[in-house]
């Protein structure tokens, strides 16, 4: 899949807020400072398209962004970074949670997960969230170009064992970098063979 046409349509507090469903989603999430921004610039092909900030959690709200006219990109707020008011991380949970588990036309939900790290409480944690809720989800590796390739591979397989003690099932997985654009092909052929199974 080439992405040949991407817009910013909305920026929605709550699931009341979010436009009318219609066409497939795909939402993205991970911690912040994942590099979530540059990897959504980078599937784009706009660098400008999500806001990249040196700040941990400046996206606050859940962007949409229409793609080629016939599917969403849903870029949702990252979660675990504690300098932001305790009652506003509760506000962005509740909105995420509700946004995951509501929205019908959600088909996807991206995980993202820095490479560079052994498996992390905060990232166990959502993804056993999903699970339990039986909702489709992959996991995306980020900045796999700031990682060897030996300690790549030993997290992403530490990860997967830590799941398989109450996940039936292994996920799908890519390893991505926004630098080098590695897995980026293979993330978006990924979407674009759900969107044609609708």
């Amino acid at each position: 899949m080439k992405v040949k046409k991407a817009e910013f349509e909305l920026s929605a507090p709550t699931l009341a807020d979010c436009p009318l469903e219609g066409v497939p989603e795909f939402a993205f999430i991970g911690r912040s400072n994942v590099g979530k921004s540059s990897l959504l610039n980078a599937l784009t092909n706009q660098k400008g398209l999500a806001k990249v900030s040196a700040t941990p959690g400046h996206t606050k709200l859940i962007n949409y962004f229409m793609i080629n006219d016939s599917w969403r990109l849903v870029d949702l707020p990252g979660y675990g970074y504690a300098k932001v008011a305790r009652d506003q991380r509760a506000k962005f949970s509740v909105s995420v949670a509700e946004f995951i588990a509501g929205r019908a036309s959600l088909r996807q939900v991206f995980v993202l997960i820095d490479s560079r790290h052994e498996p992390q409480q905060l990232d166990m944690e959502f993804v056993y969230w999903l699970a339990g809720r039986e909702i489709p989800f992959v996991l995306v590796f980020t900045k796999t170009d700031k990682v060897k390739a030996t300690a790549l591979r030993s997290n992403i397989d530490a990860f997967l064992t830590a799941m398989s003690t109450w996940c039936p099932f292994t996920p799908r997985v890519f390893a991505t970098s926004s630098e080098d654009r590695d897995g980026l092909p293979e993330l978006l052929g990924f979407i674009a063979s759900e969107v044609a199974a609708i």
